[in-house]
Order: structure tokens, then C-alpha cells, then sequence
């Protein structure tokens, strides 16, 4: 993996010069922000490969600037560094568009394992591929979302979870197999997250009176499957 850019988004500035020296020994090239304005001028200038960013920042919350990239079509992975542990808190954070969640304090080995995850999942790649099944279709490359005539904006988590199930249609896949395949092997937090992006990405992709697309097989898992029309 060459380097990255980072952009770190954190009002303690010992804790950014920190982060900084540890991810730049690792090869990234790092920027900063102190606030959630500078976060959003920078990641709307030129996105970075991954933003580190605060909860807690002086002007917007991290979930602000979360759920503002997200409205401005900016895909960018974003791991959400907090104090707080709130499995609430946990949701609203995914929910705002957050990809990963790691609670203060933690060690620099584990948060450089995540920040390797998240940059190893969302390598841009070479070349592209049309995925479809019914009306849903999918452009890898561009990862443009599409049911009919309805475009879908998702996370890139969601997104990597759609791209996950699509390539294997039609095929009930176990919890364990998809949090392998989109999260890691030896993905060491709340295995609960898939029920979570499982209902966000459900919930885009089928409106009402539409066919269901994301199945739930009671005691084996999901799978990506045509079914009759929402409620």
C-alpha cells in the first residue's frame, strides 16, 4: 500500500502533532484541522484517502461534519475517534455516515490497524465493473447506485457491504462471512454494526410498494435477492 493522505480533525493540538508523527512514521502524508469548518474546506478542496476525525470539535460536532460531507456527495472514509461509548452515540455517529468508531483512550497500535483496514478496503480500483440484479445497478468504479431511476447515495461502508452481497446474489451468506468480508478477519469490535448497516442500507435501497432486494434468513443470515413488494 503507497501512501496515503490523511486528514486528522481534532482541537487538541498535542494530540494532532501526536497522531501526526505516528502516521507519518507509518508512510502517510498527514494534514490538519482544528475545527469542523476547516475539516469541510479542506475535504471539499481536494478529499483525502481518510479522515480521522474528533466528536467533540469547538464549532460543528463531529457528526456535523460527518453528515455534511456526506450531503456534499464526499464518499470519503471516516473513523470517528470519541470519548464516548454510548451504544446510542455508537448509532448516531454510523448513522451521520461514520465507517468506523474507535473510543478514547486507545492504543496507537489499534488505531493504526484501523486506519490500515479502512485505507487496505478502499483502494480506488484499476477498473471498473456494471453489477446488476432486478432494477439495482451498480458501477464499481464510479460507485454510482442506482434502483430504476432512483439514484442512491451510500457510505463508502455501505457501499463495500451492497458490493459484498451483489457479487454473490441469490446465495444466503452467515453473519460471520459477511463481517469477514467487509469488515476483516479478526474484526475486533461490536459485531452488532452489521444489524446496523444491514438496516441502513436496507432502508436506501427499498422504498415502499417496491420488491425487497436485502433479505434476512432467520438463524443464517442474508442474502441479496429479489422478494415481494415493501409493506
Amino acid at each position: 500500500m503507497g501512501a496515503s493522505r490523511l486528514l486528522i480533525v481534532d482541537d487538541d493540538p498535542e494530540l494532532r502533532a501526536f497522531l501526526c508523527g505516528e502516521l507519518s512514521a507509518e508512510g502517510h502524508s498527514c494534514e490538519v484541522a482544528a475545527t469542523g469548518q476547516e475539516a469541510l474546506v479542506q475535504v471539499r478542496q481536494e478529499p483525502p484517502d481518510l479522515v480521522l476525525l474528533d466528536w467533540t470539535l469547538p464549532d460543528f460536532s463531529g457528526v456535523e461534519v460527518c453528515q455534511r460531507m456526506r450531503a456534499s456527495q464526499i464518499a470519503t472514509p471516516v473513523l470517528m475517534l470519541t470519548a464516548r461509548d454510548d451504544v446510542s452515540e455508537r448509532v448516531q455517529a454510523l448513522d451521520a455516515g461514520a465507517d468506523d468508531y474507535l473510543t478514547k483512550p486507545f492504543s496507537i497500535e489499534e488505531l493504526l490497524a484501523r486506519v490500515r483496514a479502512q485505507l487496505r478496503r478502499y483502494q480506488p480500483q484499476s477498473t471498473g465493473e456494471r453489477l446488476e440484479l432486478a432494477d439495482l445497478v451498480v458501477e464499481t468504479a464510479s460507485h454510482e447506485v442506482r434502483r430504476g431511476d432512483r439514484d442512491i447515495t451510500l457510505t463508502a461502508r455501505e457501499f463495500e457491504l451492497l458490493l459484498f452481497l451483489l457479487r454473490r446474489p441469490n446465495q444466503v451468506l452467515s453473519r460471520q462471512v459477511i463481517i469477514d468480508g467487509v469488515w476483516g478477519e479478526g474484526f475486533v469490535g461490536d459485531a452488532s454494526l452489521l444489524d446496523v448497516y444491514v438496516r441502513y442500507l436496507r432502508r436506501k435501497l427499498e422504498q415502499d410498494g417496491q420488491p425487497t432486494l436485502l433479505q434476512t434468513v432467520r438463524g443464517a443470515g442474508f442474502m441479496l435477492k429479489p422478494g415481494p413488494p415493501r409493506a
